[in-house]
């Protein structure tokens, strides 16, 4: 049975699977202002991850960049979500010299 209802039940030569959504937290059942939440900081923290790698900067480094501790750092290379906002992250992005666009659109409400 699927976690949500934006999850689909397939089967494909005789074996049955789930087909998620756009949204992994969604899926698993998040309510739907949570699962946004939780999705651009994942995003966000991916993009962060991926500029100090681009850099080529240490955890060291890229915390005093910042102007936060390493551990603090650490910290969203563990994914430790609970411990970021999308404001904090959308700060620390264009301290690494990154533009942040933000796409608003129509979806269907149930």
């Amino acid at each position: 049975m699927p976690k949500s209802k934006s999850m689909k039940q397939k089967t494909v030569n005789g074996v049955t699977f789930l087909e998620g959504s756009d949204n992994i937290f969604r899926d698993l059942g998040f309510p739907e202002t949570e699962a946004v939440n939780l999705l651009a900081r994942a995003n966000l923290m991916m993009e962060i991850e991926k500029a100090i790698e681009e850099r080529g900067l240490t955890q060291t480094a890229a915390a005093k960049l910042l102007g936060v501790g390493q551990p603090r750092l650490s910290d969203l290379y563990k994914g430790k979500m609970e411990r970021f906002t999308v404001d904090m992250l959308m700060k620390w992005l264009a301290k690494l010299g990154k533009q942040i666009t933000i796409t608003v659109a129509d979806r269907d409400v149930a």
